[in-house]
């Protein structure tokens, strides 16, 4: 072991212990009386501060310390990077919320994304490193022949991480409105200060330490809760070994819950309204003019008859969020009609696989679960800020090592994933449904004020059924320690964690988009013997740019967070997978058939995304093979490889410089080919 390295293991020791000694703290200032929202401000301030310092200790005004962090990150802390760039909000926040409503069809997602792992690790880590340079569009320039091929690869390494951190940034404003106590649209720059002071000043270098600071946080405040649950629910601390049992009285419950009277009556009364829905879509513009018409006598009766302050702002609330439009009402009450047709059906079984009421359905679960794994593998192996970590390291040894070092702590977090969702629905089965809505708990209310909790007593009985509960799967791990009746400071623990996944995702995503800008984009196109301050401060600058435009886009809310990040992985498996495993693992592909491929593959995975998902104008009826949007790389990861080998074939190979770089990157001994020694 280094020097290097043995003062990097005893700073990150002292520093995990300081920060276990903080929540210990924290934990008993609350037992004598310290408020919540000063434990949420100490919580999430004070992580951001400590992510400030080290973004300022690491500010470096050398390329290499700024693009790939000197190229001198140890395996293990490489890891740990790559662990805490990859847990993003989706994962920390969302994964649980989807296991906990998708049960056994979730688990697509922790195949998918563990599997990516492996084929980072045998097709593309190790062949990259070798490569080196900076960037991956530096990789489609070199193997596929000049500016074309990166000037593509650059577009397509903006869209995939532009949509990933809109999401990233979501996630930020989701946590810091809910435990600071700001708007929404406020928590988004806050938690964008954050994210910049790391990557602005120090690049790669200063994210990369502050990742692995994150990554302390993250594992700490995503295990804790389980653990706690575990110990509360089976009496064993252990919950990856232990929430079958949980899962096997979620069982039990549900065949109680499904068949509740009362539950039936909920679910008939969401039955009745989405048919009352179908009747005003089918009676435009009719329905439409009487709508607005009995909104506007209503509040006129309601002033002219002394009503409360109350009820006016109620009603006129009411007249404010109704349909402007005849297409605005059909678009509005046509997603109404869906939730309401959603509500009145039988839940599946948290533990049924490939679930449907027909054999046909059935199917089709399955052709999603695979299809979205397969998504899920072949984005993860070709994100290109995930890439680009293993520049860092010191060789191609270092590399192979750091890829499983990334493996294993990905694999703690996602190995606990399922059990979080078991034991949330445990909560929530048993201590949540049947109460009565006058004496809800407090946290209800909370969420509420956010969007993510909804009640609706739809059958008047002033119980709470499962029909008329909807929880966003964004709120899962957030709202499960006050679910649970945890100690807040469980709760300010997991937003710290929370924010800590958002942020370490978001700084190496807008890194890799501005780096994409001024590398690839400005030093390599368009002035190529720029300075190296120069070509620093253009990179900052395209920066800043970013994240504003980013924080603006997360600003109106455009979807949950598992959608955009499976979007972006949709993108990235078919404009960079079969590209890049063809450029290093076959020498006839050219840059014809690279261009096209990237094209053709991304054109297919937008076209059928925004053909089937009814945020992007689309409808669900137009789908091929019923598989979902989320998973539309499914179709444009085969047509790129069809298309790389068809018009690879069809035009001239590439030269023989090209052909000596690939052997280059895949045998260990063959010295660089001196076109590339540069």
């Amino acid at each position: 072991m280094s020097p290097f390295e043995s003062r990097l293991r005893r700073n990150y020791l002292i520093y995990t212990a300081g920060f276990v000694c903080f929540v210990l703290l924290l934990a008993a200032g609350e037992s004598f009386g310290l408020s919540q929202r000063v434990i949420g401000h100490l919580f999430l301030f004070a992580t951001i501060a400590i992510y400030a310092g080290i973004g300022v200790m690491s500010r470096t005004a050398d390329v290499s310390e700024y693009y790939v962090a000197g190229r001198r990150v140890p395996a293990v802390f490489n890891g740990m990077a790559v662990a805490a760039d990859w847990m993003s909000a989706a994962s920390f926040i969302g994964l649980a919320g989807t296991l906990y409503y998708g049960g056994f069809e979730g688990l697509a997602f922790v195949t998918g994304w563990t599997g990516g792992y492996v084929l980072v690790g045998l097709l593309l880590a190790p062949y990259l490193r070798k490569f080196g340079r900076y960037t991956i569009p530096d990789f489609f320039g070199a193997r596929y022949e000049g500016n074309f091929a990166r000037t593509v690869a650059v577009g397509a390494t903006i869209l995939t991480s532009f949509v990933y951190v809109v999401a990233q940034i979501y996630g930020v404003g989701l946590i810091t409105s809910r435990f600071v106590g700001v708007e929404f649209e406020v928590g988004l720059f806050v938690g964008l200060a954050g994210i910049l002071v790391c990557s602005f000043l120090g690049g790669m270098r200063a994210v990369t330490w502050t990742q692995v600071a994150q990554y302390v946080i993250i594992i700490i405040a995503y295990l804790v809760p389980v653990v706690i649950l575990s110990s509360k629910i089976t009496s064993v601390p252990v919950p990856q070994a232990s929430y079958g049992i949980a899962l096997k009285q979620i069982g039990e419950k549900e065949l109680e819950l499904f068949s509740d009277p009362r539950e039936i009556s909920a679910r008939t009364q969401y039955g009745f309204r989405a048919e009352e829905y179908a009747r005003k879509i089918a009676d435009l513009p009719v329905s439409f003019d009487a709508e607005r018409k009995a909104l506007v006598e209503e509040l006129n009766a309601l002033r002219l008859g002394g009503a409360s302050a109350r009820e006016i702002a109620h009603a006129e609330r009411a007249l404010r969020d109704a349909p402007r439009t005849e297409e605005e009402a059909r678009e509005k009450w046509e997603l109404a009609r869906q939730d309401s047709l959603h509500k009145a059906m039988v839940p599946n079984r948290h533990a049924e696989a490939y679930p449907g009421a027909t054999t046909e359905e059935s199917d089709h679960a399955r052709d999603n679960f695979i299809a979205l794994a397969f998504v899920l593998m072949m984005g993860t192996a070709a994100l290109p800020h995930l890439l680009t970590r293993y520049y860092t390291t010191p060789g191609v040894s270092e590399a192979r090592r750091s890829v499983f070092w990334s493996l294993f702590f990905i694999f703690l977090l996602y190995v606990t994933a399922p059990a979080y969702a078991v034991f949330a629905k445990w909560e929530v089965y048993f201590n949540l449904i049947g109460a009565k809505i006058s004496t809800l708990p407090a946290w209800v209310a909370y969420w509420g004020k956010v969007g993510l909790v909804k009640i609706e007593d739809i059958n008047g009985d002033g119980i709470l059924q499962l029909a008329e509960l909807s929880l966003n799967t964004d709120v899962i791990v957030l709202a499960t320690p006050e679910i649970a009746g945890l100690p807040y400071v469980v709760s300010g623990l997991v937003a710290a964690g929370g924010l800590a996944a958002a942020l370490s995702t978001a700084d190496g995503l807008l890194l890799t988009i501005s780096n994409a800008l001024s590398h690839d984009l400005y030093y390599k196109m368009v002035n190529p013997y720029a300075s190296t301050q120069r070509r620093l401060v253009v990179a900052k600058s395209q920066l800043l740019v970013v994240a504003m435009v980013a924080a603006w886009v997360a600003s109106l809310r455009p979807d949950n967070i598992l959608f955009m990040v499976g979007l972006a992985f949709s993108i990235a498996a078919s404009a960079f997978f079969p590209a890049l495993v063809l450029g290093i693992f076959w020498k006839r592909a050219n840059k014809w058939g690279a261009i096209a491929g990237m094209v053709t593959g991304l054109a297919v995975t937008i076209f059928y995304a925004a053909r089937t998902h009814p945020f992007l104008g689309g409808s669900m009826e137009n789908a091929w093979f019923s598989i979902n949007p989320i998973s539309a790389g499914a179709f444009g990861v085969p047509v790129g490889f069809v298309t790389i080998a068809l018009v690879s074939l069809l035009t001239p190979p590439p030269p023989r410089s090209v052909q000596d770089l690939v052997d280059y990157m895949r045998y260990p001994n063959m010295p660089m080919p001196e076109s590339e020694n540069d």
